[in-house]
This record gives C-alpha cells, structure tokens and sequence, in this order.
C-alpha cells in the first residue's frame, strides 16, 4: 500500500487529524456522510452518526440519489449509510483522542475538513457455471478527518 498523504493542512497547535485507509464501505455513500458532517462540533458529529448507524437519522444524498426515496422534513432525498457511519464514528473518535494527546480540548473543537476518496480496487472472482467466472471486486475507500479549535 502506498503511503497516503493528507490533501489540506492546518496549524498543528490548534489542529488534530485522523485518517482511515482501505476501508470496505462505498465511497459515494462515504462522500455524502462526509458532506453531512463537515463543520459539526464533535459531540453532535457523534450523536448524529449514532442515530444514522441506529437508523434513526437518515443522510441527505445530494449527488448519489438515484432510486433512493424522501424523507421526512425538509430533506429531499435520503439514506441509512450504517456501515459507513459505523468507520466514520471510529475515526472521529481516533481524531478526538489525537486531540487530547495534543493536550487539545475536544469540546472545543469542529470538523473543518473531511475527505473521502477511492482507494485501491481488490480484484477477485465470482466462480460461474461451465467453467467461467465473473468479477467479483471490492471497493476501497480512504477518509481523513481534521478538527480545529473553534475560536
């Protein structure tokens, strides 16, 4: 695997960051999670993930919605990512602890940056009936999140 570097960089006294590489989640979903969560406070980034791996809060899907039904509110369209909000809350929990090993306050810190993009593609096969197969690949995805103190 090659060393995956960060696409934005903050001022490392008041900043911590946190990174997931290769997970198996999709990355549309993971790119609107990541949307959904981009300038929350810690504590209601948490609780908000909860609810959306407890299927309690649904996710707006902005660009990926095709075939996906409204919600209430005032939401258009939404969806249940539970295995995407499930990595999400183990990294936001990694950047958290970052923080206060950086002697940081967690409480006072937001999401200032998340990004998710495509990592590597693992390529494997589906056996099929008279000797031929089909591909059978599983998507990868990394995300990075950095939380800054709020002033």
């Amino acid at each position: 695997m090659a060393r995956i570097k960060y696409t934005l960089e903050f001022d490392p006294k008041t900043s911590a960051k946190a990174m997931g590489a290769e997970l198996h989640i999709s990355p549309k979903k993971s790119r609107e999670v990541g949307n959904a969560i981009k300038g929350m406070r810690i504590e209601v980034a948490r609780k908000y993930l909860e609810d959306v791996a407890e299927m309690k809060q649904a996710v707006p899907f902005k660009r990926h919605h095709d075939g996906a039904g409204h919600r209430k509110g005032s939401m258009a369209t939404g969806r249940y990512p539970v295995k995407v909000a499930q990595e999400y809350l183990k990294i936001l929990e990694n950047a958290s602890s970052n923080a206060e090993y950086k002697g940081l306050d967690p409480g006072q810190m937001y999401i200032v940056h998340v990004a998710a993009k495509r990592g590597r593609v693992i390529h494997g096969m589906m056996p099929r009936a008279r000797g031929r197969g089909s591909p059978k690949n599983t998507e990868t995805v990394n995300i990075e999140i950095i939380l800054n103190e709020v002033r």
